[in-house]
């Protein structure tokens, strides 16, 4: 008996995706075609190494940019070009920026499926676990590998509330006069400073969210941001709009291979945090010791509208980073929770600026330091009440740990109080492991090596107190690791 075969119809959307599937099918096959399991993933495009227009301008042309792109990456060339590199901060003479890959194409389409991230990159983020954090703690996810996403997923119920999680290269395609609106304009222009003005021709990748008005996001977002070049830079940049009502916890981490040349990463954070948000930052950074990390991060804050930084540097050679909330609407509040390990050869320049331009503004400041091994642990902050903000607090409390004699500890507060109302108040405390504790903790029967490590665990819990439990683990472990031989 004969059997009759029925065929579909297909549309042309269907179509479309049909040849949109195959075609990044093919560049993800052609992409582990040239992968060798001996050697390194092989970037699609690498820069020659140094700044200069046509290194800016193939940055440009490779994302496809619109005019208006272009010109503001131009524009902050020149300014780049006529800048000196700050001096009052820690030595960065060890940096060669002629000697820097300012854009690595890794060879990899953005796709929202792990599988379909080419085998080495995917490797790389297996490792580091988060794919599995998205499945169980995270509401989206976002991967970053040199100067290019290759994954970025948000859950279906986000999308339905029309939050806006994307790459940013795709956002500036998805929604260019959101960006145009936000990028770079009043809350870090590119004049800004040196690393800015750099960071402003060169950026590439990143993370733009925007969260709708009374929408709350239940779990955390997450962008991971892999350095893996060999003298390579990373310049992501993260533009977050929170609206009106509406609440967020973003988390980002970064990491990279150690090289005996530098690397240099120059990120850029710029949150807008409108009437009554609440926003919640946290990023832990385990860059390896030949990174220079010298990363700006700053939000405006509205009216009743709450932003929270939560901070953890590991690595790096040298760190610059100062996480800023300009407090620009009444009753605006931001909390600043920072840890700094600084081992042998590191020089960690950390701290928070508070600027209170309103009104009935309040803010916080706990900041902790460890030094280990000679490194070097610095708190570098400014508390300012501008004229017209009457009634505002502000408390800092600073707290340094040093585990040897070599290591040393500095903290240079800064505050400028226009304003007679106003009520302000600073606290640090700098020691040293004592004989007695050690004593009394190895008179109960723990080693000297956990003694420490216990007294360690004590000091830095405020800021575990205050990360998710997988992420306060792994804070946890990676001080440990610090600690670890003494």
């Amino acid at each position: 008996m004969a059997t009759t075969k029925t065929l579909s119809k297909t549309t042309p959307e269907q179509n479309i995706k049909k040849e949109k599937i195959h075609e990044q099918k093919r560049v993800v096959d052609a992409a582990r075609a040239l992968y060798d399991p001996s050697d390194k993933h092989k970037a699609r495009i690498t820069a020659k190494a140094g700044i200069n227009r046509n290194v800016v301008e193939l940055i440009s042309r490779t994302k496809n940019e619109p005019s208006w792109m272009l010109q503001k990456r131009l524009k902050a060339l020149e300014f780049f070009e006529k800048t000196a590199i700050p001096g009052w901060g820690p030595d960065l003479s060890g940096l060669d920026l002629q000697k820097i890959v300012y854009f690595v194409d890794p060879n990899a389409t953005e796709s929202d499926s792990w599988n379909d991230v080419p085998a080495e990159i995917k490797n790389t983020f297996d490792r580091l676990g988060i794919p599995e954090a998205e499945k169980t703690v995270l509401g989206g996810t976002g991967a970053q590998y040199d100067s290019s996403m290759v994954y970025h997923n948000l859950q279906k119920s986000l999308k339905e509330k029309g939050v806006i999680f994307e790459n940013m290269d795709t956002a500036l395609r998805m929604y260019p006069e959101m960006v145009q609106k936000y990028f770079m304009t009043n809350c870090i222009p590119i004049t800004d400073h040196k690393f800015i003005m750099l960071h402003a021709a060169v950026w590439s990748g990143g993370t733009f969210i925007y969260v709708p008005k009374g929408v709350v996001v239940d779990l955390p977002l997450q962008a991971y941001f892999r350095m893996n070049a060999q003298r390579g830079g990373q310049f992501e940049h993260t533009l977050i709009v929170v609206d009106e009502g509406a609440e967020l916890h973003y988390i980002e981490g970064c990491s990279s291979p150690r090289y005996q040349q530098s690397s240099l990463h120059a990120g850029c954070v710029e949150i807008h945090v409108m009437a009554g948000a609440k926003m919640r930052y946290t990023s832990i950074e385990n860059w390896s010791k030949n990174v220079f990390n010298l990363n700006t991060k700053r939000a405006l804050v509205h009216a009743n509208a709450t932003m929270t930084w939560v901070n953890g540097n590991m690595g790096s050679a040298r760190t610059m980073l100062y996480p800023s909330s300009i407090l620009i609407g009444e009753r605006a509040h931001s909390e600043s929770v920072g840890i700094a390990f600084a081992g042998e050869g590191q020089n960690q320049d950390t701290g928070t600026k508070m600027i209170h331009v309103a009104s009935h503004t309040t803010s916080l400041i706990k900041s902790k330091s460890i030094s280990k091994d000679g490194g070097v642990a610095s708190y570098r902050g400014l508390v300012r009440i501008t004229p017209s903000a009457a009634h505002c607090k502000a408390r800092v409390e600073c707290d340094a740990l040093m585990l040897d004699a070599k290591s040393v500890s500095n903290t240079y507060p800064f505050m400028k109080i226009d304003n007679s109302t106003a009520k302000v108040s600073h606290e640090a405390s700098v020691g040293r492991i004592g004989d007695e504790q050690l004593f009394y903790l190895m008179s109960r029967g723990l080693s000297s090596h956990d003694a420490v490590k216990m007294i360690v665990s004590g000091f830095i819990a405020p800021v575990i107190k205050a990360l998710p439990l997988e992420y306060a683990v792994e804070l946890n472990k990676l001080i440990e690791l610090e600690v670890e031989g003494m």
